[in-house]
């Protein structure tokens, strides 16, 4: 066995990646990039190519597509750009695993995407999310993030007019909802989670906890703290893992905002704390274990612009439905100690573990864009030093909605949020809003059932 993988340390060479293909037999990788929504994008080829030096490219156009496969149109600020040439794919060989749910001997890789000319490429998600924790490290800080992301098991549905259903596990019985924390409702699914520990390990994922939420067949992942592009990289890698393993028991598992209705939304909650780099001490906390001028200025840059960002942290129409007040969702920026009513939730914690739970993301998000948003808008409050709001002590989710209540009305604050755009880079902020706002025009040409059960013979 090569030294390296005694050692359990991650590749960092073309030679180790040779020597760990060699070892495991590899016959073909998959070079993978997440686009806008998160789809996994990028090409297969046999692993002695890969190795070979090989110049891999995409079209930048795939940065710039919508979920339903079409294109903006220029305007609002946003335009193709000239150089609209083919982007080179750069492999992250830290990355670098086993593809377990593969027949063949397979392989995957993350790779950020340049411009041919070696510049980096600022709109694509992954170079978004770095951008954000390099203007971290100028002020010599690094942000530890830990996030949370609720799934929905379902029945399989081909036919996207029929609404989606909870589906039958062991028992035989269809799953019912109001199983939070129930260990009968895992077990349920025993084989197919048996499955996602299984591939996880395979790709050395790791999974601090698993539960059964609150929805019918809905559950939770929790992911162990550590640095943001890895742990944006463990989300998109498990979304992959856990559709592939429902798909292997005839089950669809879907990330959706709120895919059933009269259930809860699934959520992707963010924890957040922030580091000296040279001292590795939580800042949030001072000597005496007080809370830190430090924390109180990222709460308050939460509040001040989390509005603005949301088109990040809820990006389609349906993210919306999971944001009202009959929901469980929080519909506000307000914050609180240990409040699960407020966006921003304090846990109880030592001081070295104090940290801000974002709650407002839903699972439908992109990681990279979502870890970005939510650490810009705490960074911008460090810099300016906001002064958050007092703490709300009471049910916060029942009075007036502080959050855009739609796509159109979030890309709006989004796109005049100048401060935002200089931290997240302004050529990915414009393409972003136009993806946005072409996805809300197919949106609309689509007509729901409530237009026609309410609409046909009434008016």
């Amino acid at each position: 066995m090569p030294q390296f993988l005694k050692n359990r340390r991650g590749v960092r060479n073309w030679k180790e990646a040779d020597e760990w293909l060699e070892w495991r037999g590899i016959e073909d990788i998959e070079c993978i990039t997440p686009d806008q929504a998160g789809v996994a994008r990028g090409k297969m080829m046999p692993s002695k190519k890969f190795t070979s030096n090989t110049s891999l490219a995409l079209p930048s156009a795939v940065f710039m597509t919508t979920i339903s496969g079409g294109y903006p149109e220029d305007g609002n600020g946003f335009q193709y750009p000239e150089d609209d040439g083919d982007l080179k794919l750069v492999p992250d060989l830290s990355t670098l695993s086993v593809v377990p749910w593969e027949e063949d001997p397979t392989a995957q890789v993350i790779c950020d995407l340049v411009h041919q000319d070696g510049r980096v490429v600022e709109f694509t998600p992954r170079n978004v999310l770095k951008r954000v924790v390099a203007a971290y490290a100028e002020a010599g800080l690094r942000p530890v993030v830990a996030p949370e992301i609720e799934f929905y098991l379902v029945r399989k549905n081909p036919d996207p007019d029929y609404p989606l259903v909870p589906p039958v596990g062991r028992s035989g019985r269809p799953i019912g909802g109001g199983a939070g924390y129930s260990i009968a409702g895992v077990n349920e699914f025993d084989e197919l989670i048996d499955d996602i520990y299984h591939f996880s390990e395979g790709q050395g994922l790791e999974i601090d906890t698993l539960i059964h939420e609150e929805g019918a067949g809905q559950l939770e992942i929790n992911l162990r703290h550590g640095d943001p592009i890895e742990l944006a990289d463990q989300v998109f890698m498990f979304k992959r893992t856990i559709r592939e393993a429902a798909l292997k028991h005839e089950t669809y598992a879907t990330f959706m905002a709120k895919p059933i209705q009269g259930q809860p939304g699934s959520a992707m909650h963010i924890h957040q704390s922030v580091v000296d780099k040279k001292t590795g001490r939580n800042v949030f906390s001072n000597e005496d274990g007080s809370e830190s001028e430090a924390f109180k200025h990222f709460v308050g840059g939460m509040q001040k612009h989390i509005a603005n960002a949301l088109v990040m942290l809820a990006p389609y129409v349906n993210s919306y439905r999971r944001l009202t007040q009959a929901a469980s969702a929080p519909v506000n920026n307000k914050w609180g100690y240990d409040n699960r009513t407020t966006a921003f939730r304090v846990p109880r914690s030592d001081p070295a573990a104090r940290r801000v739970e974002n709650r407002i993301p839903s699972s439908d998000a992109n990681p990279y864009l979502a870890l970005a948003a939510s650490l810009a808008c705490g960074l911008m409050g460090m810099r300016n030093k906001i002064q958050p709001e007092a703490p709300v002590i009471t049910t916060a989710n029942e009075d007036e909605i502080d959050l855009p209540r739609g796509l159109l009305e979030a890309v709006d604050l989004f796109e005049a949020d100048e401060e935002l755009h200089q931290v997240l880079g302004k050529q990915f902020s414009s393409t972003y809003a136009a993806i946005k706002r072409a996805e809300f025009e197919t949106f609309m040409e689509v007509i729901s059932p409530w237009e026609r059960e309410f609409l046909l013979l009434n008016v």
